[in-house]
């Protein structure tokens, strides 16, 4: 919506500017008002199209600064320095729970949650990003450049780790709020907001997220740079006790965030939940699907009750309207806003699909790693250089030995990612539709003609594993891809938080030294296939097959000759530097480098 006006050439012309509330217009779709008008509104922007009952609620109205406390916090001075995401550190070295000041700063932790903003989301979630306020945060406010000037800046560390209100400063849609535990230090890109009474800031939060407060948004600034400034004077007319459903509209938002493997709280798959288990993954998968739709149109029916309320005590019903779509109800669980844009149904619904079931091949491989344990909700292992891990917390799945999953194309490996999936579906859902599972596994990940489900499956995981790996956990992966080359003559994935100085030489001996020995055998075969071979065409397809070996074992060996020097090299990793920094130590052992280290 365009709020600029034109500047009148006349200066007599001043106090006759445009507006649509002006009750005699002379000229059709050219309106008349006081320049009076517009010192209603804090700021006196130029929201000519605004009517009389709006500038009198800025004018009647509580500047919300004026019962609430809407601050900027910590600005680091480096982001990349001080901040990760807290998937990337030892989880020992972080607190994550609701922890007061007091219990932040004798906790000898070193990590703590930090309010980044994020993307559209509103009533809870975006908690992905840690801050280092170790020590009361001595390091950070020590930080200064090499002329000795101070660049970080902790703002109003008087409200660090209080429960309040969060934004995110800019925006791509809309205006969002997310309600925020204690134990959270707020930023500059994701301000926070105070009070006193927990009820009355959970009212705000429902003003905050309705058509309401967008809309008065709009009047103040022609931009999606969501200023604390703009924020402080949103006008607040009537007692916040006649809110409702808040707390239920957060249950359910947090809910729904904390049921993906990027949330600090999240226990365990949607999919293997008891309280939506049935005889077939097929049948499992549609209770939930039935019960996320559920969950998306009350949450629409909440938003829209609380839309009505704010309407109609403010005046408005004459300017907006309730209604809330589909593509605003910010649950992940919903297609309409996970994936927007002009799709049908049934579109949606195969997006949404698909990613449910790379997200069960996702948490399998976390069970095979040992970040999870089908025995246990939660997060089981996620500490640094594979010590404490302890096997005997994987009765029902053994977690590797190691955590190295060799992710090849082809069946070299017992234990590799495809059958090790296969033997985790057989184990974490009823066996006796094992085949019925992985067919309905294999149609959602999207299969080729005559192709069977397990090859499917391992395509996917060879293939297009790493790449969605590297969206879910923003260019930050904890599961490292290290491959031999294009040709992939050998890939497997490691466990970040296993990797130890023992684990290239491990990955030489268990998997690379023997491969290369299952090549020259396979070598061997072929050639005597090729002496046998009488048909023109079948010696062609041979040799093909034969040309093909042999440049991945080139491939191979060159691999094996880098991957011998630095596992020499016995590398050693400090998880406090972050993904981007570790990742760089291997050189090309490790794939996708440039678009995780940025060189």
């Amino acid at each position: 919506m365009n709020l600029k006006s034109k500047k009148p050439e006349n200066p007599e012309e001043n106090d006759l500017i445009m507006s649509q509330s002006h009750p005699n217009n002379p000229v059709p779709n050219f309106f008349l008002a006081s320049a009076e008008d517009f010192k209603k509104i804090p700021g006196s922007p130029i929201a000519y199209w605004v009517s009389d009952k709006v500038r009198d609620i800025f004018e009647k109205g509580y500047e919300l600064a004026s019962c609430f406390k809407p601050v900027q916090g910590l600005i680091t001075g480096d982001v990349e320095k001080f901040t990760r995401l807290w998937i990337e550190v030892n989880v020992n070295k972080t607190l994550l729970s609701k922890a007061n000041q007091y219990e932040a700063i004798n906790s000898g932790k070193k990590w703590f949650p930090y309010n980044k903003g994020g993307t559209y989301r509103k009533w809870y979630g975006n908690n992905e990003v840690i801050v280092n306020w170790a020590n009361n945060g001595s390091e950070l406010k020590s930080f200064r450049n090499n002329k000795g000037r101070l660049l970080s800046r902790p703002q109003n560390e008087s409200t660090y780790f209080y429960e309040g209100l969060t934004w995110t400063k800019i925006s791509s849609s809309y205006f969002a709020v997310r309600y925020c535990y204690q134990g959270t230090i707020g930023s500059d890109a994701g301000m926070m907001i105070f009070s006193n009474g927990t009820s009355e800031l959970k009212s705000l939060l429902g003003l905050m997220n309705s058509k309401l407060a967008n809309f008065f948004i709009s009047c103040l600034t022609q931009t999606l740079n969501f200023e604390q400034g703009i924020v402080s004077i949103i006008p607040l007319l009537f007692p916040f006790s006649k809110i409702k459903h808040v707390n239920h509209l957060i249950s359910l938002s947090k809910f729904d965030w904390d049921s993906y493997e990027t949330s600090w709280d999240f226990n365990t798959l949607p999919l293997l939940h008891p309280d939506h288990h049935q005889p077939t993954l097929k049948l499992t998968y549609e209770k939930i699907f039935a019960y996320w739709q559920s969950m998306t149109l009350e949450m629409q029916r909440l938003e829209e009750e609380n839309n009505r309320i704010f309407i109609e005590a403010y005046g408005l019903q004459d300017e907006l309207t309730p209604d809330v779509p589909l593509s605003e109800i910010t649950l992940t669980c919903n297609p309409h806003y996970r994936y927007g844009g002009n799709k049908s149904e049934e579109e949606l619904e195969a997006l949404l699909l698909t990613d449910t079931i790379k997200e069960l091949v996702s948490y399998a491989i976390g069970c095979m790693m040992g970040r999870y344990s089908l025995d246990k909700p939660g997060l089981i292992y996620a500490h640094s250089g594979n010590i404490g891990f302890d096997p005997s917390a994987y009765q029902t799945f053994p977690a590797d030995d190691d955590g190295i999953i060799p992710v090849m194309d082809q069946e070299w490996f017992p234990d590799d990612a495809t059958n090790r999936f296969v033997k985790f579906i057989k184990i974490a859902l009823p066996p006796e539709y094992l085949d019925e599972n992985l067919k309905f596994i294999a149609d959602s990940l999207g299969p080729k003609t005559n192709e069977m489900p397990v090859d499917t499956i391992r395509r996917y995981i060879s293939t297009g594993f790493f790449k969605d790996h590297l969206k879910t956990y923003k260019k930050r992966p904890i599961y490292w891809l290290f491959s031999s080359g294009k040709l992939k003559a050998f890939e497997c994935l490691v466990y970040l938080h296993r990797y130890n100085e023992s684990t290239l030489s491990r990955m030489r001996s268990s998997y690379v030294t023997p491969l290369q020995g299952n090549f020259s055998a396979r070598l061997e075969y072929f050639q005597n296939e090729l002496d046998a071979a009488a048909a023109t065409t079948a010696k062609r397809k041979i040799q093909k097959e034969i040309d093909l070996l042999k440049k991945k074992m080139a491939e191979l060996k060159t691999f094996d000759d880098h991957l011998r020097h630095y596992a020499d090299m016995r590398i050693s990793l400090d998880l406090d530097d972050g993904v981007k920094v570790n990742y760089g130590k291997f050189g090309n052992l490790l794939a996708e480098r440039k678009a995780i280290t940025g060189n």
